[in-house]
């Protein structure tokens, strides 16, 4: 089921909830329309199964990253640059799954809202805690305020994954990577 969810996953981030039929994730998934509607209720259980599966995923290869850094700064470089390698060229066209819930479903499907919501969290946390361990450790000065400097960075994170829509290149998103990091000193 995980190859069917996969092929979902980049179907709704390349067309969205609203824009994507039965058709396109029978085609996506390699699945037909009744197979689906036994392992699934309906199309909305398609997406939210496939969202938890890519935030899951996206999870999994963040941290995979950022436990390979030395410091509280690379680690928070290291968020950084893997928002940027996913907003540039075909990738960065895909968009996001969770940004593009935030805009697509999470006004009209509570359900939906909680987990952007939830994945929004503990991204900030996470960067939250990042900079407050490179603050310990001397790699970021303990004059930045690091729930104000999470938020913004979780902002210039979900913007690079906007931006990414319109075709930018690698250059360009990790400059933008580069500046934010300039937020911490």
């Amino acid at each position: 089921m995980d190859v069917a969810l996969d092929g979902a996953i980049q179907i709704f981030r390349e067309r969205g909830y609203h824009a994507t039929s039965l058709g396109d994730l029978g085609s996506a998934m390699e699945l037909t329309a009744g197979s689906i509607y036994k392992a699934f209720a309906d199309k909305r259980a398609v997406f939210v199964a496939a969202l938890d599966r890519y935030i899951h995923l996206r999870n999994a290869q963040l941290q995979s990253l950022i436990d390979r850094e030395p410091t509280g700064r690379d680690k928070v470089r290291a968020v950084l640059h893997f928002y940027a390698e996913s907003a540039h060229g075909v990738e960065g066209k895909r968009g996001c799954l969770v940004a593009g819930s935030a805009t697509d479903l999470a006004t009209f499907d509570s359900e939906v809202a909680g987990r952007v919501v939830a994945a929004l969290q503990r991204i900030e946390a996470m960067l939250n805690r990042l900079i407050s361990l490179g603050q310990t450790d001397g790699s970021i000065t303990s004059a930045v305020d690091s729930k104000a400097s999470a938020c913004a960075l979780l902002s210039v994170v979900q913007g690079f994954r906007v931006v990414g829509k319109t075709g930018r290149s690698r250059a360009h998103m990790m400059a933008a990577a580069e500046q934010a990091m300039r937020l911490l000193g």
